[in-house]
């Protein structure tokens, strides 16, 4: 796709602003395109949007293809396995054209009338974004806390409905962020974000009274402290806070039974070291990285907990890693039982441990190169462990393990129509960093593929915060529609993510970030020199940290690539970094660095993709933003087309799609979100010249 006769990109207006820092003078000409408020911010990015529609006209006809071959792989009317609470079983289910889920329940056995308890697809009507994050029924099961946003700003407003009258109470809760109950239904607790998008606050709210009398519990004054989990544990006494920096976390507890009181600290935080809370029985275990760089598991008697009765329950393992998503360790604890989803060389692996007698095993899984998580296990008396399955090439798997017996029950894979596994092949193949590190690459591609190097190749990575989520190798049915047209679709596990465990994170952060991009290069030449694909072959993706890893490798290799999906990119780096007002910026100092700090900055700079832009010829773009997106703000992906279009010396596309009712995860909706994979899609194809 190059660009069209007679039409002209929108050219966004230079108004330079200084900055000294550092004895150097930083000149932005789009500094203006932060001011919301600005008329000519809406005009710019209108045109901008209106340009991306003309330029994607033609690809409408391959657009709907592509939608209804993605819709086609989806089961319409649908629902999930039921899990049991007391003497409910929980479900949601979906239904053909709707876009959200319904949730529901069944008191008493699988066989009794289902009661409908939220219809999310009634809730989202009227508006023109709705997103359901959290809902938690109250254990008496009598109410439903929910948190929902209407604008994609993730400030939810917390609602709660009484299950037996199918109305909801009268007190709501504003700019919320998390909700748990105490354990006779009556309060509810929940988080409060601050200015800055940051969930700073637990208030207290106790059912019937006026939320403006709500009790503030806890506040978290410091700013790098910006991830903020609320929950009970399995064994439900207690109701856990837990708040974390990038290096260092602090958790507060409170008996459940006694939501009056007030929060404890477990043990005061400690620069550099992060533990974790899990209960059972007289017992409290602890996740910690004291000492521990892939965590070890302490226990504490629950009469005294201090830090001087901690004794050692499971060792620490300089080979094994316990996997952490953001923030929580996958640690599943029961009566009798510990699950841990652990990870070795980058494969990952379930370790239960019997708690009386410390004896573990291994499960036993099908195939080496997977990803697995825990599945909803809200019963501390069971023997069973659920948790979720699925490869590159195996769809999404729900199992029950039974710890006593050792066996395992698959209890539902995702059904994707159409779709055989045999018909392809997965493997792993290691790149040979720029330091000699060996940098592992999952693929999949259609079985007989040829590696001539004339196949085209779909390259993701993330590569940031040793965050789980970005780093494991996950069955993905919307790839069907590539692979299936010759794509190689591969994942590179680059350092920065937590693929191969702590330590891969440890070594791309802060003053050695610029491995993550250097990482990615490689894998992608290596995949060229193997014969997997070529340059002009080569498209490549990244969403918000993955964007900068995107940007940062366009920037430093703009020859290496065809096609590039930038999505809610974080590519402004050092002016944001230099702005701790813009939200969730001072907690990313750790992770990124303090541009306040000449060394940092210098090293930022480096590698920032706006302040690298240069004039030369880059490849074909497609950047994404959402207006309403509080990780990473509208202005940083704008800015950073704007720049390009002013500098580069090619004719090849360069479009940004701003969605002006969407936030940072992009549209909710299921269909909706299909609608946006058919479009990136297409501008993939169209630009890799694959005719369809």
């Amino acid at each position: 796709m190059a660009q069209c006769e007679g039409i002209r990109p929108p050219v966004a207006r230079k108004s330079p602003a200084e900055t000294t820092i550092h004895g150097q003078s930083l000149v932005d000409d789009y500094f203006w395109i932060r001011e919301r408020s600005n008329p000519g911010v809406i005009e710019y990015i209108g045109a901008e949007n209106r340009y991306t529609d003309h330029m994607m006209k033609h690809t409408e006809r391959l657009q709907e293809k592509l939608f209804g071959e993605l819709k086609d792989r989806i089961v319409e009317t649908d629902s999930t396995v039921p899990v049991r609470m007391d003497d409910y079983f929980y479900y949601s289910r979906t239904e053909k054209g709707k876009q959200f889920q319904i949730l529901c329940r069944k008191k008493g056995g699988l066989d009794a009338a289902e009661e409908v308890i939220l219809d999310v697809n009634s809730l989202a009507q009227g508006n023109e974004f709705f997103n359901m994050d959290v809902h938690k029924v109250s254990p008496d099961h009598t109410l439903l806390a929910y948190l929902a946003d209407t604008t994609g700003s993730e400030r939810h407003t917390l609602y709660i409905k009484d299950l037996r009258t199918g109305s909801l109470l009268p007190e709501t809760m504003t700019d919320t962020a998390a909700v748990e109950w105490s354990n006779d239904s009556k309060v509810v607790f929940y988080a409060v974000i601050d200015a800055e998008n940051r969930p700073d606050r637990i208030m207290r709210h106790v059912l019937g009274t006026d939320p403006r009398d709500d009790a503030e519990v806890f506040r978290e004054k410091d700013k790098t402290y910006y991830y903020l989990q609320l929950e009970k544990t399995k064994s439900k006494a207690y109701v856990v806070i837990t708040v974390e920096s990038a290096t260092t976390s602090e958790v507060h507890y409170l008996d459940a039974d006694k939501p009056l009181m007030p929060f404890k600290v477990f043990s005061p935080r400690r620069h550099g070291i992060r533990y974790f809370l899990k209960h059972s029985g007289d017992r409290f275990f602890v996740i910690t990285d004291e000492d521990a760089k892939n965590f070890k598991v302490m226990e504490a008697p629950v009469s005294n907990p201090s830090k001087e009765s901690w004794k050692e329950f499971l060792p620490h393992d300089s080979r094994v890693s316990i996997d952490i998503n953001d923030p929580v360790p996958f640690v599943e604890v029961f009566k009798d039982h510990m699950a841990l989803f652990e990870r070795e060389k980058g494969i990952s692996r379930i370790r239960v441990v019997d708690l009386r007698s410390k004896s573990s095993h291994v499960v036993d899984l099908p195939e080496e190169y997977h990803t697995i998580a825990p599945g909803d296990n809200p019963e501390p008396s069971s023997s069973t462990l659920r948790f979720v399955f699925s490869s590159m090439v195996t769809p999404t798997t729900v199992y029950d393990y039974d710890m006593k017996e050792r066996k395992l029950v698959l209890r539902k894979q995702l059904d994707v129509p159409g779709y055989r596994p045999s018909d392809y092949s997965s493997e792993r193949i290691w790149a040979t960093a720029k330091d000699g590190t060996k940098v592992p690459i999952t693929l999949i591609h259609r079985k007989g593929l040829k590696r001539n190097g004339r196949n085209p190749c779909y390259l993701y990575a993330y590569g940031a915060y040793g965050d789980f989520e970005g780093s494991s190798p996950q069955f993905n049915r919307n790839w069907i529609s590539l692979l299936d047209r010759g794509f190689v679709c591969a994942h590179a596990h680059v350092r920065g993510g937590g693929d191969l465990g702590k330590e891969w994170h440890e070594q791309s952060r802060v003053l050695t970030k610029r491995t993550t991009f250097e990482d990615f290069i490689s894998c992608a030449e290596h995949l060229i020199e193997e014969g997997y694909t070529s340059q002009d072959r080569l498209a490549i993706r990244g969403r918000s940290a993955g964007g900068l890893l995107v940007g940062s490798v366009v920037t430093m290799r703009p020859d290496l690539f065809k096609a590039v999906v930038a999505e809610v990119p974080f590519v402004d780096a050092i002016n944001t970094m230099l702005d701790d007002t813009i939200p969730l910026t001072a907690g990313e100092f750790e992770e990124w660095g303090d541009p306040k700090i000449k060394e940092h900055f210098d090293y930022i700079k480096s590698y920032s993709p706006y302040d690298n832009i240069r004039a030369t010829a880059y490849p074909n773009m497609l950047v994404t933003s959402g207006w309403n997106d509080a990780r990473v703000q509208y202005w940083e992906p704008t800015k950073f087309v704007a720049k390009l279009r002013a500098m580069k010396t090619d004719d090849n596309i360069l479009m940004l799609r701003t969605n002006i009712v969407q936030g940072h995860s992009g549209a909710p909706g299921r269909y909706d979100m299909l609608r946006y994979y058919a479009f990136m899609y297409a501008f993939i194809l169209d630009t890799l010249g694959i005719k369809d």
